[in-house]
């Protein structure tokens, strides 16, 4: 198993990072507004990308504390899936990750 300090450390240090920027999307939000009908129009379609950026970062969030959960109980690199192994490549790559490649490929919608 690799280094679960380490990995906890990254996890926590993306986890404070998402955390900042979740807080300057809600400043950002909770900005008042232009009188200018024009501006309010431009300022809204950036209140939209804010709020999808919110989003992300809030499902990252959410999946960081479920690997750091799964960390601290000793599941942490089985699939929730299938309860096989995640590949160490996979979880270099993305160290939340809860699933192995072959369910997260099942899982995921086809285009």
């Amino acid at each position: 198993m690799a280094d679960t300090a380490a990995i906890r450390a990254r996890l926590e240090a993306r986890l404070t990072e998402l955390a900042a920027r979740v807080e300057h999307v809600e400043e950002e939000l909770r900005a008042p507004v232009s009188a200018s009908f024009a501006e309010q129009a431009t300022e809204r379609e950036g209140e939209e990308v804010l709020e999808d950026l919110e989003e992300a970062a809030l499902a990252e969030i959410a999946a960081i504390r479920s690997a750091l959960t799964r960390i601290s109980d000793g599941t942490y690199g089985v699939c929730v899936s299938c309860g096989g192994n995640i590949a160490p490549a996979r979880l270099e790559a993305m160290p939340h990750a809860a699933l192995c490649i072959d369910c997260a490929r099942s899982s995921s919608p086809q285009t």
